[in-house]
């Protein structure tokens, strides 16, 4: 009798291991260096931007840079693209209408990334107060995209050679100063 009785929990613990080894896994992760563990969430694409005609831009000589109005967007023209503020994110496009890509303030072009967002609309604002009091006499650079565009693209191209050169000489000359001493020193 005992040899049966342990010959029967024998047969029970052997049959019943494969029903315990059912729920068991192997997992193995290797991170090498410090880049592992990060999670990135790609910002959503804006609501749709719906534009029937090309907005006018302007130029408001203390941004540098094409700020569009009559329209309910804070849409501007920077570097031969498009950006778009909306929703605390900025976007960037290569029309007017989109297809808009979300981009970081940090890849922003200079003249762009320099301005607050909030300094940019009140000078956009005042500067198309003056606009529409002296339309068809006002001095400032505009353009309507579609209209003008190889004059204008080239022009856009010469003003941001221009930047870059600048913005050479101040590297330039910011390294002459470090070199010799000269820290936060103005020449003016």
């Amino acid at each position: 009798m005992k040899k049966v009785f342990l010959v029967t929990v024998l047969t029970m613990l052997v049959g019943s291991q494969p029903l315990l080894a059912a729920d068991v896994g192997f997992d193995m992760n290797i991170n090498i260096g410090n880049g592992g563990g990060r999670t990135v969430v790609a910002a959503p694409p804006p609501q749709q931007i719906v534009i029937d005609e090309p907005p006018e831009f302007i130029v408001p000589s203390t941004l540098g840079f094409y700020v569009a109005v009559g329209v309910p967007y804070d849409l501007f023209y920077v570097s031969n693209s498009y950006y778009l503020y909306r929703g605390n994110t900025w976007y960037r496009g290569s029309r007017y209408n989109g297809p808009w890509v979300a981009t970081s303030h940090s890849r922003l072009p200079p003249g762009l990334r320099r301005h607050k967002y909030q300094r940019i609309r009140s000078i956009r604002d005042e500067e198309y107060r003056r606009y529409r009091e002296d339309e068809g006499h006002y001095r400032g650079k505009h353009f309507r995209p579609g209209r003008e565009a190889k004059e204008h693209r080239k022009e856009e191209h010469e003003r941001m050679k221009e930047e870059r050169k600048w913005e050479k000489e101040d590297r330039k000359r910011e390294k002459e100063d470090r070199k010799h001493g000269r820290h936060n020193r103005d020449d003016d």
